[in-house]
Formats: C-alpha cells, sequence, structure tokens
C-alpha cells in the first residue's frame, strides 16, 4: 500500500457513504425495482418519474457543497452528495448499495486530438476544432482503440475508496470497456471526429469516405466490446439504457462484478447529430453501423434528445430494441401513435417548460396530462433530463416530482 487516507476525508465520505447506505436499504428500492422490471417487460404500470438532473446540480448548495481535500476522493464525495441529493427528490429511480468505481483505462482515444475552445463566459459551451478536417486525408489518422485497464492503477484507486467506506457500502469495479455509452456511440464519435456540418456535406459530396469512416468507428467499437468479453469484464454493473436497467428478460443490476454475455444486458445508441437527416441517410450512414453492436446485447434503448418522430418505423430493424426516446424536439402525438404498446415510450419533457424557465404548475399538470391522456394503457415513463438551470431555486425539482406523481394519479 503505498498511500495514505486523509483522516478528516476519510471521514467526510464514510458519513455521506452511511447515509447513502440508509436510503439504498429502504424498502422502496425493492418496489421500484419490481415496477420497473415489469415495466422494461412491457406489463402494463403506471407512468414511472426519473429525474435526471444536469448541469443545474451546480445551483444546489447540498450538492456542490466539497471538503474533502484529495481529488479522488472529492469525486467520490460529489457522486454521493448528487445521490443524496436525487434521493430527496421521491421520483422512481433506485439507489443500489453499493458504490461501482470506473478502471483507470490506458486506452481512452482514437489517437486524434480536437481542440475545444471554451466559451469566456462560465460555465460556457466550446467549440470543437475537428480532427478529420480532409476525410479521405486525415482518416489513416485514427488510432483503433482497445479495452487496456492499467491495473496498477485501478487496484489504487479501489483500494483507497475501500478503505475509506467499504465497511458501511460496499465499492465494486465496473469493468467494462470505457467505449460504451457516449463513448461508444457512433453519432456522438462522428460529431466529434468530423463535426455535423462537415458530416452532413460528406452525405452527398463524400459518401464513401463517410461510410469508410463509420465502419472504422463500428468495427473498432464492437472490437473493444469483444475483447472486454473475452476477459470476462462484462458485468451487470454495465447496463445502458438512460433509465432504471431491470428487466425480466435480463439479469438485475448487481454487485457481483462476475462476467456476464452481453445478452444478459442492456445496450444502447443514439443519434442526436442526426437529427436533421433523413430516415433514408440515417438508415443508410448510422443505423446499419449501429446494428452489429446493439444486436450483441439483450435488450437495447435508442436515442437521447433528438427527434424521432420520422424514424421509428426504420428503428424496427433494431430486433432488440425495447425503448424509444421522445424527445422534446419530437411530436409525442406521433410518436406515441407508432409506437403504441410495441415498446416502452420514453417521454422527455421540455425542461425549460417544466422547471428551467419560471415554474408554473399549472403548465406542468397541463403538459404532463396532455401527454399521458395521448399514452393511457402504453408503457410510457417521464424523465426529465438535461435541467440546465433552475434559477437558484432547487425546490422546483422535487415540486415537479410531487406535481407530475399527482397527474399519474388522476389520469391513471
Amino acid at each position: 500500500m503505498n498511500y495514505s487516507n486523509s483522516p478528516s476525508d476519510t471521514t467526510i465520505l464514510h458519513d455521506l457513504a452511511s447515509r447513502y447506505a440508509q436510503v439504498s436499504a429502504q424498502e422502496v428500492q425493492q418496489e421500484r425495482r419490481e415496477l420497473w422490471r415489469r415495466h422494461n417487460s412491457l406489463e402494463l404500470t403506471r407512468p414511472l418519474i426519473y429525474m435526471r438532473g444536469g448541469a443545474a446540480w451546480r445551483e444546489i448548495p447540498d450538492v456542490v457543497e466539497q471538503r474533502c481535500a484529495d481529488p479522488l476522493f472529492r469525486s467520490v464525495e460529489r457522486d454521493l452528495r448528487y445521490r443524496l441529493y436525487w434521493a430527496s427528490l421521491n421520483d422512481d429511480s433506485i439507489f443500489e448499495p453499493w458504490l461501482a468505481v470506473r478502471p483507470v483505462f490506458s486506452c481512452v482515444g482514437w489517437g486524434v486530438v480536437g481542440e475545444r475552445h471554451y466559451s469566456t463566459q462560465a460555465p460556457g459551451s466550446y467549440k470543437i476544432d475537428y480532427p478529420l478536417k480532409d476525410l479521405d486525408a486525415d482518416l489513416d489518422k485514427l488510432r483503433i482503440p482497445t479495452h487496456a485497464i492499467d491495473e496498477a492503477a485501478t487496484s489504487e484507486k479501489f483500494e483507497r475508496i475501500s478503505d475509506a467506506i467499504a465497511d458501511v457500502l460496499p465499492v465494486v469495479v465496473d469493468r467494462g470497456p470505457h467505449f460504451r455509452m457516449w463513448n461508444g456511440d457512433l453519432s456522438t464519435l462522428l460529431g466529434n471526429l468530423r463535426g455535423i456540418e462537415n458530416f452532413m456535406i460528406d452525405v452527398t459530396d463524400n459518401p464513401s469516405g463517410l461510410h469508410r469512416l463509420m465502419g472504422r468507428l463500428s468495427q473498432a467499437v464492437l472490437a473493444v466490446h469483444d475483447q472486454a468479453q473475452d476477459r470476462g469484464h462484462w458485468s451487470t454493473l454495465a447496463h445502458e439504457n438512460q433509465a432504471m436497467p431491470y428487466a425480466q428478460e435480463l439479469d438485475d443490476p448487481s454487485s457481483d462484478a462476475g462476467p456476464i454475455s452481453r445478452g444478459r444486458l442492456w445496450g444502447y445508441q443514439a443519434s442526436q447529430e442526426f437529427t436533421l437527416v433523413s430516415p433514408a441517410m440515417h438508415e443508410e450512414f448510422l443505423l446499419q453501423y449501429q446494428l452489429p453492436i446493439l444486436n450483441k446485447f439483450g435488450l437495447v434503448a435508442y436515442g437521447c434528445c433528438e427527434d424521432l418522430t420520422q424514424k421509428i418505423t426504420m428503428l424496427r430493424q433494431i430486433r432488440n430494441l425495447r425503448r424509444i426516446a421522445v424527445s422534446p424536439m419530437a411530436n409525442a402525438r406521433k410518436c406515441i401513435e407508432q409506437i403504441g404498446k410495441d415498446y416502452v415510450i420514453s417521454w422527455r419533457p421540455s425542461p425549460a417548460e417544466m422547471v428551467c424557465v419560471g415554474f408554473d404548475p399549472q403548465r406542468v399538470r397541463r403538459l404532463t396530462r396532455e401527454t399521458l391522456q395521448l399514452a393511457r394503457g402504453l408503457h410510457i415513463d417521464i424523465t426529465l433530463k438535461d435541467v440546465e438551470t433552475v434559477q437558484n431555486d432547487p425546490r422546483r425539482l422535487a415540486e415537479w416530482t410531487r406535481i407530475t406523481r399527482e397527474i399519474i394519479e388522476e389520469t391513471a
């Protein structure tokens, strides 16, 4: 052991972990597990509520307060404070009785750097200097990634956190590959490497070059997933579905980090950068490259903030599709009509209309009631996500959850 944990930092983390362990042991967690299992297996339940905060957490004192000095402990402290506040909102999120930490990966990129130029206004956005400026000339600059873990650094990270809190909250390592979720999302990768405007020109001016790029990205992500499978590094800690990853057909999330096949897990891909691309071009330049990755998983969730209104029929090609995102930009009525009872409707109301720009309970009630009435008798959950601000009024989040529960009861 070549480290020494600060006693004061350890005390802070231990207290937070103890409080979180009490939350995770509440009986309601098991009730929520059963609800999500049934819901994601297309059994009719009440609409479920999933709160995914966003940048608004920086406006919540209970979350941003940081007392630990050590950088690693500060990151764990923030995670635990975030979970404790999240649990207080009383949505249908499940708080698991363990803390999963990620390994230290020794391969996390593609061998090229897209420098980010940030706004001078905090917190600000940024513009990427896309590394693949000339699609044909720059393509071979990409380094094919591998599933590579720095075992020594990972062991030290695990031991330090475990020494601080494992007596009250189990600590486990999620050794699933780095290139999953957004790091393995082909649309996100394309946007970061080539740029949205550039690839939208490529679809007509250089389709063969774009196909080569997408083929390379798809094959690389799939290869990394296969490498992790061969090493026994996929586990039930690696579910990804932008909700609570329970389903009767799959293994429950668990602190047992033992090996499992992807066929027992949720998989996820999105297409945010393809929002303005036609269904035909979406299928040609994205979906066909996502399918080999998605087909390895037991069930699949698709979509994030993009408008999929015109693409529901196309998505039916995903044989294991179970959840479809209906974003604020989508036509909820048309999406609900097309999805019907075939899939779970993951409705994401506009956070601006709900909590970000003023807070009008009557507006929340009206918009929620309208959509739930459209989805009566269907499999729908409500995700409040991408909450960039609550205008320094954190009470809005718990109040939104309370009102949403009222509307669910009224429309049941």
